[in-house]
């Protein structure tokens, strides 16, 4: 989500300044700066922005670098004029003397420096803004886009990364509820040396051997890797969709950790763990 935009276009000796800047952020945060011309126009900025950035804290700024002609105030010349006329007629009149500087004085009299009127911005004018706000937009989406086909990368090499760790694991299910029969009995009849009811022992082998079984959480794992891949290839907008699938992938691999009683079937969960947890501090980035 993350990205910046900027446009400057010259207009009637005006350089106009778009400039954009997008953070992380659950939902749309817009801030929008502009400049006293186009305050009357900020909800159609607003609009304009939000319908392309549908996520992120966004802060817009929209303003005008005039040329030096344009930022110097104007002198009213003709009330200059008149005040040194007065001026002149009061010394004539009561004798005081004039003063030492004449231009000091006439320009703090009232409305020498004459304040512009701000001027109604025109259609034409507001169409040379509106395209430069638009370009800002696209420079941004076209920032987002690139950081989001890196992710897609990085992603897809994480979910073929756990994909590879979750077959590793099938090497260590063969044997092992054999193994875990053999424990038990060798327990009962070499430690403790007690008989026991062979038929009760294999029907509390079965019961321990399905509550060890991970058959299932490796197909919904699966099934949520190859669900996280669509959704990437999917329409604009599944960052939270996203966030959920990792939290489910999450789910499996600790139920797989609980499940595993082999150090070489745990050390394989923790890998994965480890995958997903990249991906999950990247998802947050994710449109």
């Amino acid at each position: 989500m993350t990205g910046y935009g900027k446009c400057v276009v010259d207009y009637n000796g005006k350089k106009i300044h778009a400039e954009i800047k997008s953070l992380n952020s659950k939902n749309l945060d817009l801030s929008v700066r502009a400049a006293m011309s186009y305050r009357d126009k900020e909800m159609e900025i607003r609009q304009l922005i939000s319908q392309r950035l549908l996520r992120g804290k966004i802060d817009f700024s929209l303003w005008i670098e005039k040329d030096e002609n344009q930022m110097a105030t104007p002198i009213n010349k003709g009330l200059v004029k008149e005040y040194y006329r007065q001026i002149q007629e009061t010394i004539a009149e009561t004798g005081v003397p004039e003063p030492s500087d004449w231009m000091s004085l006439l320009l703090r009299m009232p409305d020498v420096l004459t304040k512009v009127e701000q001027e109604e911005t025109s259609d034409e004018e507001w169409a040379v803004v509106r395209s430069a706000i638009e370009k800002s937009i696209d420079e941004l989406d076209s920032f987002r886009r690139q950081e989001g086909e890196a992710l897609k990368a990085k992603f897809t090499d994480k979910l073929n990364n756990i994909t590879s760790l979750l077959a590793s694991v099938e090497p260590y299910e063969k044997g092992r509820s054999e193994r875990i029969r053999q424990q038990i009995v060798d327990a009962l009849e070499k430690t403790l040396k007690v008989d026991y009811d062979h038929n009760r022992l294999e029907q509390e082998m079965i019961y321990y051997i399905e509550k060890l079984d991970i058959a299932e959480e490796k197909q919904r794992l699966s099934n949520h890797l190859k669900y996280f891949a669509e959704t990437m290839d999917g329409e604009i907008g599944q960052g939270k969709k996203l966030g959920f699938i990792a939290q489910e992938m999450g789910r499996e691999i600790n139920t797989l950790g609980s499940k595993s009683n082999q150090a070489e079937m745990q050390n394989i969960v923790v890998k994965m763990k480890d995958e997903l947890e990249q991906i999950k501090e990247q998802v947050a980035n994710v449109l």
